[in-house]
């Protein structure tokens, strides 16, 4: 007697549009988008000297920053990924929602 295969019962998660199967980072591992030895050594030194969250700031809170965010989406373009004036200091509940949901909404 053969077993019928049931379907899934789980639905893939929504991307949001972040990364879908033809997004430029969908087959690439993280060094690979440039997020290697050197960015980290860049990362702790741009933190260093900018300690506290941007948006935070903003909003008149102080918050220890502990991510590097792209201000303008890099894409892959290392020029853009390595210019420092495109870069600010975020916190990460900043960086993982608020950030995600400006992208969101200008995409």
């Amino acid at each position: 007697m053969k077993l019928k295969t049931l379907p899934p019962r789980i639905k893939p998660a929504p991307t949001h549009g972040l990364k879908s199967a033809d997004s430029w980072r969908s087959d690439k591992t993280s060094s690979e988008r440039g997020y290697n030895y050197a960015w980290q050594v860049s990362r702790v030194r741009f933190l260093r000297a900018h300690p506290l969250c941007t948006y935070c700031q903003g909003d008149g809170r102080v918050t220890p920053a502990t991510v590097v965010d792209h201000i303008i989406p890099h894409k892959g373009d290392q020029d853009l990924f390595w210019d420092e004036s495109n870069w600010q200091p975020l916190c990460a509940p900043c960086h993982d929602q608020r950030k995600k949901r400006e992208e969101v909404g200008a995409g």
